[in-house]
């Protein structure tokens, strides 16, 4: 229907709607007005920028799109060119003279200046792009060769886990009538001795597992237990507060030492001196004369109970850890403190000296447990995991260290790269509840060919 034919109203409306459909529409189907030459030649450059990698399609998805088989690169441009000639002739209706040689007439080469200017614009800057192309994947294909390099030699310098034979469970010893808390051998491997809640301490063959002797005379719980390399001499200590020397050759009390001010929970024995180290609920470790029976040294500082303690013949002489999550390493001959570790993050239950190294392992609750650190300053070395709460820690000279825990799992890493190579839980001997599963003391033989734990369930275990 025509425009004049419509009613008033109707035409009114028609010639709104175009006004409206101009005013709408303007920008998408003309030139911007007022635009200057330097932002058509700035918008040109940036489209030139973030396209020219499009502008020419590669010769693959040419051929994909059903332009025929590139030709060789050796006369492509060439063939391009004559090609693209003939094809113009033809539309024209030119007639192409064929000759020798020779350049083409000057209307010919007129005609054909801008489409060939065109086509070899083209090709140049292709040609230019494949470079940069290849450049960019030499470059990261260099990249990622040098990172798998490194990678590899970084591999290489980590030190690869020694082998050790799986552990098995080979002997349960039953005798106490309360958890086992701590336990010790004989320097000669002939029999070891063990310390329970029933407040009493238990002498055993190594080889059959036979009781030879029960030694009583603490009133609480033994918690702490050493033999002497140098004397014929058994340490205990317990929650009573007391710490007794045993005389092994008459099995009698000897020496009592006085001066803890709550319930003694571990202790150890100097390797070369005559001094005896114990450590308690009283936040504090104290260092004994062993024959005067005199107290050296009070080793304050700590701001919860002192769980494990470690001594050792070089400086730190003395190695504490505590239920305030640190472990201090202390000067033995001026009694004060070295260095004090703050990496657990809950209570050090557990503490290790290896043979072998000189170095120590500590022990407490939550993921990344055990740390390996190095002696005298006390730097960490590893961090290895444990996920339930060390009670225990023992290291023999084969390098496998041993972790005991509260929920009864054990597990078995090579001390020198931390990698564990076996786990196991203990089992609940018959009688006992399903939670009296937990580890509180482990110790190897002296050949570190047999370990020994001690478990809430009463019993002792050889593996």
């Amino acid at each position: 229907m025509d425009a004049d034919a419509l009613p008033p109203a109707l035409a009114e409306l028609a010639e709104r709607h175009l006004r409206r459909s101009r005013t709408m529409m303007y920008h998408f189907h003309a030139d911007v007005p007022g635009v200057s030459e330097g932002h058509r030649a700035h918008l040109a450059s940036k489209v030139r920028a973030e396209y020219e990698g499009a502008m020419v399609l590669p010769d693959v998805i040419q051929a994909q799109q059903g332009a025929g088989v590139a030709p060789p690169a050796a006369k492509g441009r060439a063939t391009e060119s004559s090609e693209l000639l003939d094809h113009l002739e033809k539309e024209r209706g030119i007639a192409r003279p064929t000759r020798t040689g020779g350049a083409p007439s000057t209307s010919q080469a007129v005609a054909l200046r801008p489409s060939l200017s065109q086509r070899t614009a083209a090709s140049q800057l292709q040609t230019a792009l494949i470079p940069q192309e290849q450049a960019g994947q030499d470059t990261g294909r260099s990249m990622l060769s040098s990172a798998l390099i490194r990678k590899k030699e970084l591999a290489a310098q980590q030190a690869k886990p020694a082998y050790h034979a799986p552990w098995k469970l080979m002997r349960v010893i039953s005798g106490h009538l309360g958890w086992v808390r701590c336990v010790a051998v004989e320097p000669n491997n002939r029999w070891f001795a063990t310390g329970a809640g029933d407040r009493i301490i238990k002498i055993w063959d190594m080889a059959s597992g036979e009781l030879k002797l029960s030694l009583t005379g603490h009133i609480s719980t033994v918690r702490g237990l050493a033999v002497s390399h140098r004397h014929p001499y058994l340490f205990s200590a317990g929650e009573d507060k007391l710490v007794k020397c045993w005389d092994l050759e008459t099995n009698k009390v000897v020496r009592q030492y006085y001066g803890h001010l709550s319930g003694i929970y571990a202790l150890s024995l100097h390797p070369t001196l005559d001094v005896v180290v114990t450590a308690g609920r009283d936040a504090s470790a104290r260092v004994w004369d062993m024959r005067t029976k005199t107290q050296i040294h009070v080793l304050g500082g700590h701001r919860g109970t002192v769980a494990s303690v470690q001594c050792q013949e070089s400086d730190p002489q003395v190695i504490t850890g505590s239920m305030d999550a640190t472990v201090k390493l202390w000067d033995l001959a001026a009694g004060r403190c070295m260095t004090t570790l703050t990496h657990h993050k809950k209570s050090v239950r557990a503490l290790a000296i290896p043979p072998h190294e000189f170095t120590f392992a500590s022990g407490s609750a939550g993921g990344r447990n055990i740390k390996r650190w190095r002696c005298p300053e006390g730097t960490l070395m590893t961090n290895m995991t444990h996920d339930a709460i060390v009670n225990t820690l023992s290291i023999n000279a084969d390098g496998v260290l041993f972790s005991g825990a509260d929920d009864g799992t054990m597990q078995f890493f090579d001390y020198a790269t931390g990698v564990p190579f076996q786990a196991a839980s203990d089992i609940v001997q018959p009688g006992s509840l399903d939670a009296e599963a937990g580890l509180f003391c482990s110790t190897f033989d002296q050949t570190g060919t047999r370990l020994i734990t001690g478990c809430a369930d009463k019993s002792t275990y050889h593996h």
